[in-house]
């Protein structure tokens, strides 16, 4: 026992020798990376502090005429913006890697939505890449809206069934099941829109739809057979 524990300690000590001497030969080449690191650190905090930090500032400052222009319907208007405030389309321009920049995309496409521009609402709407559930679930609702007004029925579908399973709650399920089933119905699969408003019936009889969904499965039923 005592020569295995002489002979563990004399492994130990070679190897701390060895450590020595590589820090020693090497100790020029290790300060130097030290300081790469330290430098990296440096000018990363440096960097988000001066750079993105007052870029944040900004365009959460742009923002807010932008949104209160939205809230209003000024829809046009929270997209161009004036001679003082910017509205969506430049702050996405100029501020799109921000969060506020990102956001505007989704304010861009539901206002493009609203005003018939489907096609830049398509764009705005995917190119959205928020981090909150909610409003993604939405955009892609919103997508399916815009597909579905340029005559693009099984597209949207598939966007409304997409959004119906990303997230599931009492208000974008049963909304996006409802326009799933809505659409279904207008291209005659009646048998699959009384399937999903079935689905709402049975699993969310707290939402809005429904209230009213007992006679679009009647509906859909009856026009199956």
């Amino acid at each position: 026992m005592k020569e295995n524990t002489e002979e563990k300690n004399v492994e130990i000590g070679n190897v701390i020798t060895k450590t020595e001497v590589f820090v020693k030969e090497n100790q020029k080449k290790i300060i130097i990376v030290i300081l790469a690191i330290v430098a990296i650190i440096g000018g990363y905090v440096a960097l988000q502090s001066l750079y993105f930090e007052p870029r944040e500032q900004q365009a959460a400052e742009e923002m807010f005429a932008a949104e209160n222009w939205f809230k209003q319907d000024s829809l046009q208007l929270a997209l161009d913006g004036n001679a003082k405030y910017m509205g969506f389309v430049d702050i996405i321009d100029q501020y799109g890697s921000t969060k506020s920049g990102r956001l505007a995309k989704y304010y861009a496409g539901i206002a493009s939505l609203k005003l018939g521009k489907y096609q830049d609402a398509i764009d705005y709407l995917k190119s959205y890449n928020g981090k909150d559930t909610f409003t993604k679930v939405l955009a892609v609702i919103a997508t399916g809206d815009a597909e579905y007004e340029q005559g693009n029925v099984k597209e949207a579908i598939s966007l409304y069934e997409k959004a119906a399973r990303m997230e599931d709650n009492y208000v974008t399920t049963p909304f996006a099941l409802f326009k799933a089933g809505f659409a279904y119905q207008t291209e005659g699969n009646y048998a699959k829109a009384a399937e999903l408003y079935r689905e709402i019936k049975q699993n969310y009889p707290q939402s809005t739809e429904y209230r009213n969904i007992d006679k679009y499965i009647s509906f859909a039923e009856q026009s199956a057979k």
